[in-house]
């Protein structure tokens, strides 16, 4: 069964396994493309049919499915069929809010991943689903619409460059998984590059669009631990080799994504107390602005306190105050006045409240 929602919300009155596509909303066609491969070399072939896809499923050579776009389920459903896949990873790989897994089934592995790219017009990190199946001989892959996160793959392919010729359809799941990953360290340098940016902007200004800027880094620094920390266990669970679909020649090449990934999680737990360091600066700033603010108004409000007590003392309206008959009682007492706010401003001076002394 497949149908079409609009949000997961509506998925909770059908059954499990029901192909509902979830994500952004895309209305280009899916496409499929094969690369057929060995050591002599390469056969690519576009928008198989049926048949075609059943029949090369099961050639010698290591054949390589690429589907670009989830949304339109019934041909999810048709290779589903095809590759005999369970209900719920078809189910999982048009839901494109999955985390990072990976499945173990009898005849294939199902691996669900997060490749990541950072906007630098939003400043934001852009995460979108690949799923890889790994069968024996093949590899199926599929990532949402107008993405193509596997270029360099397919550019070694076609070059004959490297062991990918070489090496079975588990080398190839390999170099997806190893591109997905090396796509994070990017991502992990454009946001230490923001972080920086930012720590400069604190020396000269701590306004309220920095503090936005702050928060919006954290959430992506929030999301990009969110896809790899998942990835940590796929990894090593590869790298252990406890499927026979991932030939102990492999395993090395595994071991390599995985100590790849260990890195990635460092880089990004390092950038997230960078983070946390820089808006405990951003608050101390703020705070001692306000502490700056807050103490010129408390010496304009000491130095108005004697000069409102004089001005209140010559105020009353008592018959024998003899100051009031004088002729020179007014500038008296605005001498008065100015003596007292000099020479609490001259205290002030030496005990270090206005400047400092050094």
């Amino acid at each position: 069964m497949f149908t079409r929602v609009n949000s997961l919300a509506d998925k909770d009155s059908l059954p499990p396994g029901s192909l509902v596509h979830v994500g952004e909303e895309t209305t280009g066609p899916t496409r499929i493309t094969v690369l057929e491969y060995d050591a002599q070399g390469v056969h690519a072939l576009d928008e198989p049919d049926s048949g075609e896809i059943a029949r090369l499923r099961d050639e010698p050579q290591v054949v390589w499915f690429r589907v670009e776009g989830v949304h339109q389920v019934e041909i999810i459903a048709r290779l589903g069929e095809i590759f005999g896949l369970h209900p719920l990873v078809q189910e999982d790989i048009v839901n494109t809010q999955q985390r990072p897994k990976l499945e173990e089934y009898d005849n294939y592995l199902f691996l669900v991943l997060k490749d990541l790219s950072f906007d630098q017009e939003d400043q934001e990190v852009v995460a979108r689903q690949v799923s890889l199946i790994l069968g024996r001989g093949w590899v199926l892959s599929f990532s949402e619409s107008g993405h193509d996160p596997f270029t360099a793959v397919v550019e070694r392919i076609n070059g004959g460059r490297g062991r990918i010729r070489h090496l079975g359809a588990d080398y190839l799941a390999y170099a997806l998984l190893d591109s997905v990953v090396d796509h994070y360290f990017g991502v992990l340098e454009s946001l230490a590059d923001a972080s920086q940016e930012m720590e400069s902007e604190l020396d000269t200004a701590a306004d309220q669009r920095v503090l936005r800027t702050l928060h919006q880094l954290k959430r992506q620094g929030l999301r990009l631990r969110k896809a790899v920390w998942p990835l940590r266990e796929v990894t090593a669970w590869l790298e252990r080799g406890e499927h026979e679909l991932v030939s102990p020649t492999v395993r090395p090449y595994l071991r390599d994504v995985y100590d790849h990934t260990v890195q990635v999680i460092d880089a990004t737990e390092s950038l997230r107390d960078s983070l946390a360091s820089l808006m405990d600066l951003y608050l101390s700033i703020v705070s001692n602005r306000m502490n700056q603010i807050m103490k010129v108004l408390t010496i304009i409000a000491t130095l108005f306190i004697p000069l409102t007590f004089i001005a209140g003392v010559y105020g009353m309206n008592f018959k024998n105050m003899p100051e009031l008959e004088w002729s020179w009682g007014y500038f008296a007492a605005l001498g008065l006045m100015g003596v007292v706010t000099i020479g609490m401003l001259i205290y002030f001076w030496r005990k270090g409240w206005l400047l400092s002394k050094e």
